[in-house]
């Protein structure tokens, strides 16, 4: 006996979510054991994305996001074989997942200048999840609008995606507020010593050591790896000194490398504040 339509949908949805989950979880495993997945060595266009500041989302690699998601349409889509109802929600997580993940996909090429083969077949394979989706549309839905419903889920997706787009931007960062005292003592200290911080733009652990000083952040004496792009030639200054991991701290003559906290370089800098 030949299966329903329906039916035989849901089982290439299934097929699409399980190889989202093994891509996902893949990442994911790579992440949280600081190694580079294949074919994405240090530096490579896959590196950059993957260790851009949009790889993570308050802290939680994207990765891990996106295993939860696949994970959320697979369930789904089993509940919509006993339940059509399902459908509802199977196709706004969906939508959401390809609206955010073509975000992500033209920041890499227009703000990084680079792309990721894994993040890139993600993308294909959300696409293709939501034309699975699509066409596993119940017919006959109680007091159902499709296409009231359509532009609904794609309009409420688009504007989560410009929340985050403003997160990443800066636009809820600390570093729109008021001064602190103590670190905007630090980082005048710091420029008027002579140290010196070296970061890149994508490098996620430099914008975390820039976080730490809010406001004070542009006060700091900071060193762009490739001020003219991912593509563009490497600050002199890192080549001279030479600069190879991020973020790398050079005070009194000595290198220190990876984030510091604002009282690891109050010590190593000899900084004392007027009253302390």
């Amino acid at each position: 006996m030949q299966a329903p339509p329906h039916q035989a949908r849901t089982t290439v949805g299934l097929v699409l979510a399980a190889s989202g989950l093994l891509l996902t979880g893949y990442l994911t495993y790579t992440n949280l054991f600081d190694t580079h997945a294949a074919y994405c060595g240090a530096g490579s266009s896959c590196d950059l994305v993957q260790g851009s500041r949009w790889s993570t989302l308050l802290g939680v690699p994207l990765p891990a996001l996106g295993f939860a998601t696949y994970a959320i349409i697979g369930a789904l889509l089993v509940r919509f074989r006993r339940l059509p109802r399902s459908w509802l929600a199977l196709f706004c997580v969906t939508v959401f997942g390809v609206v955010f993940s073509s975000y992500l996909t033209a920041i890499s090429i227009f703000e990084i200048e680079a792309t990721c083969g894994y993040c890139l077949t993600s993308y294909a394979v959300l696409a293709a999840l939501l034309v699975v989706v699509v066409m596993t549309r119940p017919q006959q839905l109680p007091g159902f609008n499709w296409p009231s419903f359509a532009t609904g889920s794609v309009g409420a997706a688009a504007l989560l995606t410009a929340v985050l787009h403003l997160h990443y931007s800066g636009t809820f960062d600390p570093a729109a507020g008021p001064e602190d005292p103590k670190l905007k003592a630090l980082a005048i200290h710091l420029k008027d010593s002579g140290a010196v911080f070296y970061g890149a733009y994508w490098c996620p652990r430099c914008q975390a050591q820039k976080a730490l000083f809010k406001a004070s952040v542009d006060r700091l004496p900071y060193q762009e790896y490739t001020p003219q792009g991912k593509d563009g030639l490497r600050a002199l200054a890192c080549v001279n000194n030479s600069i190879r991991v991020f973020p790398t701290w050079i005070i009194n003559d000595q290198h220190y490398e990876g984030l510091l906290e604002p009282e690891t370089l109050s010590s190593l800098s000899g900084f004392v504040r007027n009253g302390d």
